[in-house]
């Protein structure tokens, strides 16, 4: 896939101009050493620390800040409409986050895990908490790419597979989305025949987590992690200042 003209569906050779090149070339750019930092993030799962619920929250900022980062890095997405471009962040910043949350081994809020009584939610104005299901799920999530020990390009190649979508409603280029997502999913189960040759089924299980992080619920990301910080600010008009700003 190449991207010639912005705002443009197109379809043409691959090697440099691929989807894939600039998806490794975007994520494996040297970083720092602070909260968002990836550096070494296999296997952190094992040994993440567990900040207070305010530090996970601003590492988690810092990961949604990354995370749109390496998106608008992706040299065929910013071909693509900013209309466009919005429907498909809208669609997957929550789960790209969870997995850059994963990767940077950043673990949920612990003290969300209870729950406040009827007449403190009255009379702190808080809204109540995530469902425990929902949460449970998060968690879940988390554990499993943690137990899959993801490498740094799988992770890429994920981010691809989640980033494009073409079966959401909006779309007109559904087809060239389609054949990025398409491509991803291709170079990962290259990846891991290469990488991995022992392991027959680790693309199964990879893709099994790509399942999980597909009902993510984006609301409830929004509010164990956000709204403390943003109070009603919308999320649609964060991530569309974000998508213009100069990250």
């Amino acid at each position: 896939m190449a991207c010639v003209g912005r705002g443009r569906c197109c379809a043409g050779g691959r090697r440099q101009g691929s989807i894939l090149y600039h998806i490794l070339r975007s994520e494996e750019q040297p970083r720092g050493s602070g909260p968002g930092c990836s550096c070494g993030a296999r296997g952190r799962g094992r040994g993440r620390s567990r900040a207070a619920a305010g530090g996970e929250r601003a590492a988690a900022a810092a990961v949604l800040v990354k995370t749109l980062r390496f998106v608008k890095g992706v040299p065929c997405f910013q071909q693509l409409p900013l209309a466009e471009q919005l429907v498909l962040v809208r669609a997957a910043w929550a789960p790209l986050l969870v997995l850059g949350l994963a990767q940077d081994g950043v673990a949920l809020p612990a003290h969300e895990a209870a729950q406040p009584s009827m007449l403190q939610r009255i009379l702190t104005a808080r809204p109540p908490p995530p469902p425990a299901a929902d949460l449970q799920a998060l968690h879940g999530v988390l554990a499993k790419c943690w137990s899959l020990d993801i490498g740094p390009k799988e992770y890429a190649y994920l981010k691809g597979a989640v980033l494009f979508n073409p079966d959401l409603p909006g779309l007109q280029c559904t087809q060239y989305i389609q054949g990025l997502q398409r491509e991803a999913q291709q170079a990962l189960n290259e990846h891991v025949r290469l990488i991995h040759r022992g392991d027959q089924a680790r693309f199964a299980k990879l893709n099994i987590a790509l399942s999980l992080l597909r009902s993510i619920n984006a609301n409830v990301i929004a509010e164990l992690f956000f709204r403390p910080i943003i109070g009603t600010v919308n999320m649609d008009d964060m991530l569309l200042e974000m998508l213009c700003a100069k990250l």
